[in-house]
């Protein structure tokens, strides 16, 4: 009965294919290669302090539109705080969520916005999680030979990054020939 509910008052809104993933963002530093003159060894700072933050995001690759939150810890409690935010964000469309098979993911405690779906890729599949390249760009944009002093310090670059990753960005870098075949009507 929930299920023709949902479908009756869902029916005519669009529907996203949004992939969603968390990543971990902290003071390590780990130095990469760099250009420097000729016969100059580079010298790069690195820190090893374990401090973390976790940004959380969804990206839709057909329109590069995206959401990102960035939250202190990675649980059910912080997904239930992205899932709300994310149903706000696009509170007049129909989400379906690809999700990796994290526990926090599938929680019983894990509070679901009437306008998404979720649904998960097959254990041990990170390539079929679009969002993760986004993961792999906001470090080489940002965070490449980097020193941060503080947890803000991080905080701020990652919000610099993500206000510079284009909608035709993210979609360049998550779209794959199979989303684009998919029917979403």
């Amino acid at each position: 009965m929930k299920e023709a509910k949902q479908k009756e008052e869902n029916k005519g809104k669009r529907v996203r294919l949004m992939f969603q993933d968390e990543a971990g963002f902290g003071r390590i530093s780990t130095p990469a290669v760099c250009w420097c003159p000729e016969k100059v060894r580079p010298c790069v700072p690195s820190l090893r302090v374990r401090e973390y933050i976790y940004l959380f995001g969804a990206v839709e690759p057909l329109t590069g539109e995206n959401f990102f939150l960035i939250l202190d810890k990675c649980d059910t409690i912080s997904t239930n705080a992205f899932l709300k935010g994310l149903s706000e964000e696009f509170s007049e469309d129909m989400i379906i969520l690809v999700c990796d098979n994290a526990s926090w993911h599938s929680s019983e405690d894990l509070q679901i916005p009437e306008n998404i779906i979720i649904v998960f890729i097959p254990p041990y599949t990170p390539e079929m999680n679009s969002i993760e390249q986004i993961w792999t760009e906001i470090r080489k944009m940002g965070f490449k030979n980097h020193f941060f002093a503080s947890l803000d310090d991080v905080i701020q670059k990652i919000c610099e990054v993500i206000r510079i990753l284009s909608p035709q960005t993210v979609s360049h870098i998550t779209l794959r020939n199979w989303i684009l075949s998919a029917n979403l009507t």
